[in-house]
């Protein structure tokens, strides 16, 4: 028996999702809308389903699970439409830009019966549950301490809209936080206490992407921010996140333990291998390391403008329900959980009390780096179950 699921919101991201959902067996793509309709028909031609106003898309009683990929601004409104139309609910990060709305989003799902899932599930990945699986057999000791690091120089060079990204709901720890601190939360468990320092070294920023270049963005959030995570286990993890940053050679994620240290993969990806150092050892990789790839903004521009065209820029090819596109084509993974989570009676590894904790955690770093200094984290979530080992879903 295969599940029907709607989508709402059918921009780039939603190439990624798309992909997951026509190859996954037991879900079946139903129906799509967007705001100008044009996206979902053109979506609709290239992976199938049907394009349809939002409306009659929430009203189809066949449509048991809705997809929200519509922009960050409206997560909440439209997450509330689709359980107040008595559908389970997929988000695209972040869950709510104001944590009473995520709040009140799982209060309406738990009053209704219905379960919430949420980007990001690269935790998910098979790099990122390498790594939980060496935490949780205690591969170098008890964790008391870690560091996390991000830094590019921006979204201007080569995002087809990046004003948004130096808005108020933006900013690097609101863009790229989520995937570091899900992450974190899934090999270390709830977060205590907070503290951060940010800046925003430029006031403005100017646009060189393609049908863009030219256009000056005014920053209202820090683009540097640094600080520190407590964990309720007493793990005390450091945190560097900024987009004011030409060149850097720092892991996205270390851990320091008791008996040794992990460099775990990048939370923003899926794959990536584990490397442990034990002592003042060498650092070992724990499986085949696959080649670093790096992605100058040149790169990405070229890889944006084929897909939205319709072209798949690895092959060349025409995008169609049989493409990979290997950009984040794994996204979905908790889309799928959430399916299986309904089917089982139990509650889905990215779900929203997880998106919800790590809202909080996040904002909170946002607050103090604003000048609130030290902030408790007032939810706890207990850290979602692994993955079995070689379940790819």
């Amino acid at each position: 028996m295969t599940t029907a699921i709607g989508i709402i919101g059918c921009g780039m991201v939603s190439h990624a999702y798309l992909g997951t959902i026509v190859r996954a067996p037991e879900l079946r793509l139903k129906a799509l809308a967007s705001r100008t309709m044009a996206s979902a028909e053109t979506q609709a031609a290239r992976y199938g389903g049907t394009a349809m106003r939002v409306a009659d898309l929430l009203a189809d009683p066949e449509i048991a699970v809705v997809v929200n990929l519509a922009p960050p601004g409206v997560h909440h409104a439209i997450g509330r439409q689709v359980l107040a139309a008595g559908k389970h609910l997929y988000s695209e990060k972040p869950f709510a830009t104001r944590l009473e709305d995520a709040h009140d989003l799982l209060a309406l799902a738990e009053a209704r019966g219905l379960r919430i899932g949420c980007a990001p599930d690269t935790f998910l990945g098979g790099g990122n549950q390498a790594a939980r699986r060496l935490i949780d057999a205690g591969a170098i000791g008890t964790v008391t301490g870690g560091a996390i690091a991000f830094g590019t120089h921006g979204m201007e060079g080569w995002h087809p809209d990046p004003a948004f990204f130096y808005a108020r709901g933006g900013g690097p720890l609101l863009d790229i936080g989520p995937y570091y601190v899900t992450q974190l939360v899934n090999l270390l468990g709830p977060v205590a206490e907070v503290i951060a320092i940010g800046t925003r070294p430029r006031a403005t920023r100017t646009a060189t992407a393609p049908g863009r270049a030219g256009e000056i963005i005014a920053v209202a959030v820090p683009t540097t921010v640094n600080g520190a995570i407590l964990f309720e286990s007493g793990a005390n993890v450091s945190l560097a996140m900024s987009w004011d940053v030409t060149q850097h050679g720092r892991r996205p994620i270390e851990l320091y333990g008791t008996t040794g240290a992990m460099q775990a993969p990048d939370p923003n990806q899926f794959g990536g291998v584990p490397r442990l150092a034990d002592g003042e050892g060498e650092w070992i990789a724990t499986g085949d390391e696959p080649p670093r790839r790096k992605l100058d903004s040149a790169t990405i521009v070229r890889a944006l403008q084929a897909i939205g065209q319709g072209i798949d820029p690895l092959t060349g090819e025409p995008i169609s329900a049989t493409t990979t596109l290997g950009f984040g084509d794994l996204r979905g993974l908790g889309l799928r959980d959430l399916v299986a989570a309904i089917n089982e009676g139990r509650e889905p590894r990215a779900s929203g009390r997880l998106a919800v904790h790590v809202l909080e955690t996040l904002l909170a770093l946002e607050a103090s780096a604003d000048g609130g200094g030290r902030i408790r984290i007032r939810s706890t979530v207990e850290r979602p179950e692994p993955m079995p080992a070689g379940d790819a879903l």
